[in-house]
């Protein structure tokens, strides 16, 4: 098989040797309304600077988008080139549907009720495979899943030199249902019922069972892509330096929740931010200590937020290299109480919109989203030496 039949339709995209872009999107449940409001500030101004119609989208200027859980979804929407409108009104149509919360005492063994999530997602994103072949898809995806069955992360993209993804294998990862890997991606324990996914139909131990992608290191899969999109073992072999590959990573809000446990109660409800944030934070420094960071808020008062310094500590300016494997930026916004009053939002409470399951919070997380994507995305800046270069069509 040729390398462009391999490529389908996006042989032209792929085989020539260009910049690469990366869009990468944290897991967080229905604050991922949050992540589409920064994105929509990030598609109008890529739309301004390339000088672009109303029919652009961000698969046309990134060339891998990869989430995990609900970033799962935005990445499975808008690497099948929907707009990041069109994902923002099914969260708004369809959110309620895909978090609402049971009655406890009616579901025993879950809080959620998953039915409607599958029904959504179906309607959504078919039921097709995640081949390339089948003209589906304008970029690259990665969908970060965690395999109950070995007690591994997962991660299965549509890449279609990579060894698990040969369609000779009868266990090719390209034969999986788009609908099914994002509903894995999503099934968080106690929320959600894990996902049975049957790999080879003629072999019983190729099956498996899937929950969410959170509960991997990879909530934040930034680095992940990075290293999918240049190790050899991967196939792709994308070119390092920092005027040859981007990262944008987004978050779905940082949410960390100080104190400690009062009960099991309250200990169950807090346990998913805590170790949401503290995974999306190690990887967001995995990211700036490899990488060239442009933009991000401070790691922390030790730390800083890591962009290179000259002996004078002053900014290296982007005209010059810091001798780093990519470009980084990190887009994210702070959920406490006194980051939001900083914002001039002191009318929405933290404790409420830190929640995964806040479905009632829809319209201040998309507040938050707004302001901050207006505050923090400037792509003329950030994005300098990967603007002006001619973007492949990824119709």
């Amino acid at each position: 098989m040729s390398k462009k039949s391999i490529w389908g339709p996006l042989a032209t995209r792929y085989e020539t040797e260009q910049p690469r872009k990366i869009l990468s999107l944290d897991g967080g449940g229905i604050r991922g309304v949050l992540t589409l409001e920064i994105l929509l500030e990030l598609e109008r101004q890529l739309k301004t600077e390339l000088k672009q119609d109303d029919n652009f989208r961000l698969s046309d200027y990134f060339d891998y988008i990869g989430g995990t859980s609900t970033g799962a979804i935005i990445a499975a929407g808008l690497s099948r080139g929907m707009s990041v409108q069109q994902l923002l009104d099914f969260y708004e149509q369809k959110g309620e549907a895909m978090f609402d919360k049971a009655f406890l005492l009616k579901k025993v063994k879950y809080f959620y009720n998953e039915g409607p999530l599958v029904k959504e997602l179906q309607n959504t994103f078919g039921k097709g495979d995640i081949d390339l072949q089948s003209g589906d898809f304008k970029t690259l995806l990665l969908v970060v899943t965690m395999n109950r069955s070995t007690d591994s992360p997962w991660p299965i993209s549509n890449n279609p030199v990579a060894k698990y993804n040969e369609v000779s294998r009868p266990d090719c990862n390209l034969r999986i249902p788009l609908y099914q890997l994002v509903r894995a991606s999503t099934a968080a324990p106690a929320y959600f019922r894990s996902e049975t996914l049957q790999w080879d139909p003629k072999n019983p131990e190729k099956t498996f069972v899937f929950v969410d992608g959170g509960t991997t290191p990879y909530n934040n899969p930034a680095f992940l892509l990075y290293r999918m999109a240049t190790q050899k073992p991967y196939g792709l072999n994308w070119k390092t330096g920092e005027k040859n590959l981007l990262i944008v990573s987004v978050g779905t809000g940082s949410a960390p929740s100080p104190g400690g446990y009062d009960n099991l109660l309250e200990t169950l409800k807090e346990l998913p931010n805590n170790l949401m944030y503290s995974m999306q934070v190690d990887q967001d420094i995995n990211c700036r200590t490899v990488g060239r960071c442009i933009f991000g808020a401070p790691i922390d008062r030790e730390l800083g937020d890591l962009i290179p310094l000259d002996e004078e500590n002053n900014i290296i300016g982007l005209d010059s290299d810091a001798n780093r494997h990519f470009s980084y930026v990190r887009y994210n916004a702070d959920l406490s109480q006194k980051a939001l009053d900083e914002l001039s939002l002191n009318h929405i409470d933290s404790d409420e919109v830190r929640q995964l399951d806040s479905v009632e919070q829809i319209d201040n997380l998309r507040e938050v989203g707004r302001v901050v994507g207006k505050s923090q995305v400037k792509v003329k800046t950030h994005f300098r030496n990967f603007i002006n270069q001619p973007q492949p069509s990824s119709k």
